[in-house]
């Protein structure tokens, strides 16, 4: 009699263990939430930010101001509260992103007459307070016929051409602004600039010739990007009696251009005594343009923030 082998080897081919249908629907929720960061994270059009820093726009010194008056969360200056309590301090903490990703240089017959200030209004925050056709914006002092260095923003850096104009004489700041009130009076392509591209104290810069004026007046820059479509707009009020760059708030406070160049830069450095979403959303416009770290007390960058999830989710897939 033969007796059975005490270790019998087997020769049928090893069957590979199927995934349970639980773990299937497991590592698809994964790969798919792993492809949306992905693709979160790929660069989109509205990239570039800017708005003019000297003479200030509108939504910069009141972006000032709401940091200097950050425990309330409310500016002091008339104008910039009331826009504030109507679409709140989002538009301000994205100062720089009065936009329109399809603007592609169109002027007259594209942005309407009286949204100007807001670039017609198409732009990702309700930048529409701003158009507010009112005399006590906060308003740099200038002289007339002077040459000035004209300052804007590069919170991202892109190529393009700025157009700067003037309102015309006879102009007077309580008519909404229109395209036929507007002077062309500069014209510059990819200017040079200083300071790092996302903080405060980075902007280009270049000569301009004013004109001469009297009385209180708007300066229009218009930001065409040669890379894109997308278009900047921003207004800055000016009022030409003898000054230097000094800036009033309208609330009887005056401050020398050294004394808003430093503000800017402490707003750049200040903790946030209320984080927002529309803080947030400032932190992420810096880092997704490889911008300076968001300051202490503000939301994780964006990027950084996908860059974790990323990483987490490749720990978990089986390969």
């Amino acid at each position: 009699m033969t007796l059975p082998e005490e270790n019998p080897v087997s020769t049928q081919p090893t069957r590979r263990r199927r995934p349970s249908a639980r773990r299937f629907r497991l590592l698809s929720v994964l790969g798919a939430a792993l492809l949306a960061l992905v693709m979160a994270s790929l660069p989109t059009q509205a990239q570039a930010h800017g708005a003019t820093m000297l003479p200030g726009s509108r939504t910069f010194l009141c972006y000032l101001d709401l940091q200097r008056n950050s425990s309330t969360q409310m500016p002091t200056n008339p104008a910039c509260a009331n826009a504030v309590r109507q679409s709140g301090t989002g538009p301000l903490y994205n100062w720089f992103a009065v936009l329109d990703s399809n603007g592609g240089g169109r002027t007259t017959g594209y942005i309407p007459d009286g949204t100007l200030c807001s670039g017609g209004n198409r732009g990702p925050f309700n930048f529409a307070p701003y158009n507010a056709a009112r005399a006590d914006w906060p308003k740099t002092h200038l002289t007339s016929g002077r040459t000035i260095e004209l300052q804007h923003s590069n919170w991202a850096h892109h190529p393009g051409r700025f157009d700067v104009y003037i309102t015309r004489n006879g102009w007077s700041p309580t008519q909404s602004l229109g395209w036929g009130d507007l002077e062309r009076i500069s014209t510059v392509t990819n200017p040079p600039q200083r300071g790092g591209a996302g903080s405060n104290g980075g902007y280009y810069y270049w000569n301009v010739n004013l004109p001469s004026r009297s009385g209180q007046h708007v300066i229009y820059v218009h930001w065409t990007r040669s890379d894109s479509q997308e278009n900047f707009y921003s207004c800055s009020d000016v009022v030409f009696d003898g000054g230097n760059g000094e800036v009033t708030y309208g609330n009887g406070q005056t401050l020398t251009a050294d004394e808003v160049a430093e503000a800017a830069l402490a707003a750049d450095a200040a903790p946030s005594a209320a984080p927002s979403t529309a803080q947030a959303e400032h932190a992420g416009h810096a880092s997704h343009a490889q911008h300076a770290p968001a300051a202490a007390g503000t939301a994780a960058p964006a990027a950084t923030t996908k860059e974790a999830l990323r990483a987490g989710l490749l720990s978990l897939l089986p390969w």
